[in-house]
């Protein structure tokens, strides 16, 4: 038997997340965990977490937004963790079972001992909410660099290279180039293609096209691993093989892809509905679109076009 359980991770504009220190008298005494607790039969899991965080925290929810599913095996029973992710609420979250409480900061020492279960919860909140892919060829190799490092200075922080046309060897130098800025302001870089790709131009990570992705046997050892997906059983292999983040559209219609079939955000949402990894909506899409991604359960959005705007 499963045990449904809906968790908090209730985020401050600063980025600091809520933890909360499991109270004496219940399993994991003092473990450390996202705020929540178990949906009553027949109880919507959104509701099952208002419910929760009102009686646990004093805190009525404004706004909350599907995320990550997991599913853990502890020695008492089998969880299946509702992860949403919570950005307005009414109330100073204070522990109104005695539970203490905590502001953890993602550049700081996680707060120990960890309940297991959230280890890769915590990964994926330091991926940021947008995801950069190159458009180098279109704009010209130094306009793009010029535009990459406003977008860095700007808070910039996830970076696909992907130039398909490009011969390896110039697709290797200007990944060089293009991690050396990144790197400068603590961003990564994910390069379009294989892990050898990507470690010979230095990347942190390898995105694989929908095309690789169905022949991985496993995902690279050391590297952030990515893929496009454009239907449920690319995303179901991209979970099978524990990456650490998909793409998933295209959403609305684009300019790169004239005439493609697009999803819809009801089709990603029943796409990544009960995801155990971060999925971005892409196609067509830019920072306007965010509330929209994160409302039909995406991490964020990814954006080519709409990533490089014109400096005014």
């Amino acid at each position: 038997m499963i045990v449904e359980v809906a968790a908090a991770v209730i985020q401050r504009a600063d980025g600091a997340f809520l933890l909360a220190k499991r109270p004496a008298g219940k399993v994991y005494a003092g473990w450390w965990e996202f705020p929540g607790g178990k949906v009553e039969a027949g109880e919507p899991a959104d509701r099952a977490l208002f419910r929760e965080l009102h009686e646990e925290l004093g805190i009525d929810v404004r706004s909350a937004w599907p995320w990550l599913t997991r599913v853990f095996t502890y020695p008492h029973a089998t969880v299946r963790l509702n992860f949403f992710r919570v950005t307005r609420w009414d109330g100073e979250p204070h522990g109104r079972e005695g539970q203490e409480l905590a502001w953890q900061r993602l550049e700081a020492p996680v707060l120990e001992p960890m309940l297991p279960a959230n280890a890769p919860i915590i990964a994926s909140l330091a991926l940021p909410s947008e995801y950069a892919v190159s458009a180098a060829q279109s704009l010209g190799e130094d306009e793009f660099l010029l535009r990459l490092e406003s977008g860095l200075r700007k808070g910039l922080r996830l970076v696909q290279l992907r130039e398909k046309n490009l011969p390896r060897p110039a697709l290797v130098a200007l990944a060089k180039k293009v991690c050396a800025l990144a790197h400068r302001f603590g961003a990564r870089v994910l390069v379009n293609g294989d892990a050898g790709l990507a470690s010979d131009a230095g990347a942190d990570g390898v995105h694989f096209t929908a095309q690789a992705l169905g022949t991985l046997r496993e995902r690279p050892r050391g590297l952030l691993a990515g893929a496009s997906c454009h239907d449920a059983d690319e995303l179901a292999r991209a979970m099978e093989l524990e990456l650490d983040l998909a793409v998933l559209g295209p959403v609305k219609p684009t300019a790169s892809h004239p005439g493609a079939a697009t999803l819809g955000w009801d089709r990603f949402a029943s796409i990544a509905r009960g995801s155990t990894l971060p999925v971005y909506a892409i196609g067509g899409l830019s920072r306007a679109d965010l509330e929209d991604a994160w409302r039909a359960g995406a991490h964020g959005v990814a954006m080519i076009g709409a990533a490089w705007p014109r400096e005014s």
